[in-house]
């Protein structure tokens, strides 16, 4: 073997590990797949680069086969993610595979030899670990037919129908046996988690899901193969379709025309800057403004918006503007097969490139990446907490700084770490305060809802006669309930119980169209009716009230010819739903929807008028210390659907707490007065922007008796080594949810002046871990959320 180099494993234990290059072989260069042998199985990695040693005492094997001629990610790539390794302390491979589609992590592939280009008899196919079985001429023969393009790569055809989908084709309930309990079970699957390709339903549920799958879709009640539509793009005009500047002929207002002055320089310096405008106030058309002048410049621009429904707007919005240019659309919903095309025509794509697409859209291999713009940069979605912990907005900021580009943060209701950034001049801001065209901000009112007590009336006098205003005017209304599912509790009449889950013991959340009760936190469920756990009993009351309760109260007092819509994660499981409710809504089909925060920004509904929340209160008392600016945001968002078009708009807020504070913050949309108080509150208590911040997540099965000892251990750890790394360690404490899927759950806040010392003190946590196959241990930078 002539050299050696360092392989990244893209699949468990993720360890970089030496291998040899045979001497037949071409170059090998960092960020090019390999198929490489371990144990006796064959792996897929990315080649990070020349071993600087080899082992001593260990018989080094050899890579078995490149997987491509040109290396796929370049070395700008492969730096990002070297130091989003570095950052959470994770394997280079667990990273990749986390931002590889799935068919560019596997090694389950054929090559397909054109025999007859060879001056010696060859196999016609073969998969990896045969090539090593030929001789060293053959090997070279094949070296050879590979670098001329003679000899292709073909993913094994079981994997390929593994990358089938399974989509749901209609709503419960469903004409199925009640004993068919295997098809139950994958409908309910489906319904929970949206379309699901047939691997992931193989390793989720079992073997019998292919079998089940095709009997289903025989029934026409579910759909295998690509998802349909694939590209989200298709929504029907005015859809919740982003504002662009077609509407107002390209004439660009005061304040857009100021913040496009200060801007348009950075496209070429660099940095990062904070667009700080109420809603409607056009920062989409500096956005595509921005865009057009970096692809005048020869660069491309990538858009991250934090759903697909208004990443799938915005996309539509952004190919109407620039039918010319290579416009690509990138989110978790679309198939393999179309996440892998896209992610490597991006890779040999030389030419500039528009990219709209949700949080996974930042690991595509753009090439000369010129700006990205992340609008409701506030908002969580941005951050994946499970699996391979990150933000958008610091891996957008590492990528732009590579290339110097642009990094835009956009939002009416910055975080307010961003905004405390840009009030101490770290970073420039431009603000929009005013709406464009005819439209105003709408006036907020609070209303007290203490003596509410029947769930069966969730609105006080006051909202139903505005929302049976609005109704006879023929204008439209949107209602906001931060809670899905019909009842949030199942109470036992007979012995006072409420229906828990048995793996998390949380309350089981009743959903009547659906006739069950189902734990929103780890899937489980059960039918419905049922009988007592304790007593036996079958007389439950539903307590509290969800969307889809809020539906059939809002139905039973409007006029029976007004029709009302639902949008929540329930409503929307088929992944054509969305696009279906919003186009209804838009082509004022229904005059009232009701929904989860899914509603609450983004979309432009000219003709709504009316904004009612029904509880506002949800959340605000949450053991976090972000409740307060994640209400704040999300009730003013909410505020800002409402007077969109000509019409004045008007919201309501229900509270049964109108004495707190944020009201005034709220009603007024004074995002600064919030902030003033907000950060206050934090530098008082150092919590960020004040303080690094991390959550160590501790988990162990229920019946693993040595888990609290454990627990002991960590705390003494925390105690005794912290303050010698000066970091102040809490915990390990029970979590608020201290019981998921089966598993007691611990946190531990570390809080320290730099990153460095908190991951040193979870290092140390991680080498007292007396039991790693049952206590996990995960490190958090920067939580979204604590619970």
């Amino acid at each position: 073997m002539k050299d050696y180099w360092q392989v990244a494993l893209l699949s468990p234990p993720y360890q970089a590990l030496t291998y040899g290059r045979p001497d037949f072989f071409s170059a090998l260069v960092p960020g090019q797949r390999v198929a490489v042998p371990l144990g006796r199985s064959c792996r897929a990695g990315i080649v990070i680069g020349p071993a600087e040693s080899v082992p001593r005492g260990v018989a080094l094997r050899p890579v078995l086969w490149p997987l491509e001629r040109r290396p796929l990610l370049d070395a700008d790539y492969m730096d990002m993610i070297g130091n989003l390794a570095s950052r959470q302390m994770i394997p280079l491979g667990r990273i990749l595979e986390g931002a590889l589609p799935r068919g560019l992590r596997t090694a389950a592939v054929t090559f397909a030899v054109d025999r007859h280009m060879a001056d010696r008899p060859l196999p016609a196919s073969l998969k990896p670990t045969e090539i090593v079985k030929l001789s060293v001429e053959d090997q070279r023969c094949l070296m050879n037919l590979w670098l001329d393009g003679r000899m292709r790569v073909r993913v094994d055809p079981k994997r390929e129908a593994e990358d089938r989908f399974v989509s749901l084709l209609s709503d419960p309930p469903w004409p199925v046996r009640p004993n068919a309990k295997r098809q139950l079970r994958l409908l309910e699957h489906l319904m929970d988690n949206g379309p699901q390709s047939l691997f992931s339903l193989k390793f989720s549920l079992g073997e019998w899901t292919k079998d089940a799958a095709a009997k289903l879709e025989g029934a026409g009640l579910v759909s295998v193969g690509e998802l349909t539509p694939d590209d989200l793009a298709h929504v029907d005009e005015g859809g919740g379709a982003c504002v662009g500047p077609a509407e107002w002929g390209y004439e660009f207002t005061p304040e857009q025309s100021a913040a496009l002055k200060r801007l348009g320089p950075a496209l070429e310096s660099g940095g990062t800057h904070l667009v700080h405008g109420v809603t409607g106030s056009g920062k989409t058309v500096v956005y595509l403004e921005l865009a057009r002048q970096c692809l005048e410049a020869g660069k491309s621009v990538l858009l991250l918006a934090p759903e697909v429904a208004l990443a799938c707007s915005l996309y539509k919005t952004v190919a109407a503007h620039f039918p010319e240019a290579r416009t690509a659309f990138y989110h978790g919903y679309q198939s393999p097969k179309k996440r892998e095309l896209t992610f490597r025509d991006l890779a040999r794509e030389q030419t500039p490139s528009v990219v709209v697409g949700t949080r996974s859209a930042l690991f595509l291999p753009m090439r000369n990446l010129g700006l990205i713009v992340l609008d409701e940069e506030h908002d969580e979605s941005f951050k994946q907490e499970e699996r391979l912990p990150y933000h958008a907005k610091e891996v957008a900021w590492f990528r732009v700084g590579m290339t110097r580009g642009l990094l835009v943060l956009g939002s009416a209701t910055p975080d307010v770490k961003t905004f405390h950034a840009a009030r101490e001049g770290h970073i420039p801001m431009c603000s929009l305060k005013e709406r464009v065209g005819d439209s105003r901000l709408p006036d907020v009112e609070l209303v007290d809802i203490t003596n509410l007590k029947n769930p069966d009336q969730p609105f006080a006098p006051r909202t139903l006669e505005a929302l049976r205003e609005t109704v006879a005017a023929g204008e439209q209304a949107i209602v906001m309930l931060n809670r899905r599912g019909y009842s949030p509790v199942m109470y036992c009449l007979d012995c006072g119980e409420t229906v828990k889950c048995p793996e998390c013991e949380v309350g089981m959340t009743y959903h009547k169209r659906q006739e069950r009760l189902v734990c929103h936190y780890c899937g489980h469920a059960k039918s419905y009716p049922l009988l007592c756990a304790k007593c036996g009993g079958a007389n439950f009351l539903p307590m509290g009230e969800g969307t889809e309760r809020l539906e059939e109260s809002i139905a039973a007092v409007l006029p029976d010819d007004v029709k009302v819509l639902r949008l929540d994660r329930d409503a929307t499981r088929r992944q054509e739903r969305m696009e279906e409710i919003l186009a209804a809504f838009a082509r004022r089909e229904a005059q009232v929807l009701v929904g989860t925060q899914m509603i609450s920004k983004g979309h432009h509904f000219p003709d709504v008028t009316l904004v009612a929340v029904a509880d506002g209160d949800l959340g605000l008392n949450l053991p976090d210390y972000r409740s307060s600016e994640r209400t704040f945001q999300l009730l003013v968002q909410v505020a800002g659907r409402a007077g969109r078009g000509g019409k004045a708009g008007r919201v309501l807020i229900q509270t049964r707490n109108p004495g707190h504070p944020i009201w005034t913050e709220v009603i007024s949309g004074d995002y600064e007065g919030f902030y003033a108080r907000e950060i206050e509150r934090r530098q008082k208590f150092r919590y960020p922007p004040f303080i690094k911040l991390g959550l160590v997540r501790i988990s162990f099965p229920a019946d693993f008796s040595d888990g609290p000892g454990a627990m002991m251990d960590f705390s003494r750890i925390l105690r005794e080594q912290g303050p010698g790394l000066c970091v102040l360690g809490m915990g390990p404490a029970p979590a608020p949810l201290s019981r998921l899927r089966g598993r007691m759950r611990f946190n531990c806040l570390l809080k320290a002046d730099s990153w460095g010392a908190v991951r040193g003190l979870f290092a140390r946590l991680e080498r007292a871990n007396p039991a790693p196959g049952k206590i996990r241990l995960s490190l958090d930078l920067d939580p979204v959320s604590t619970l």
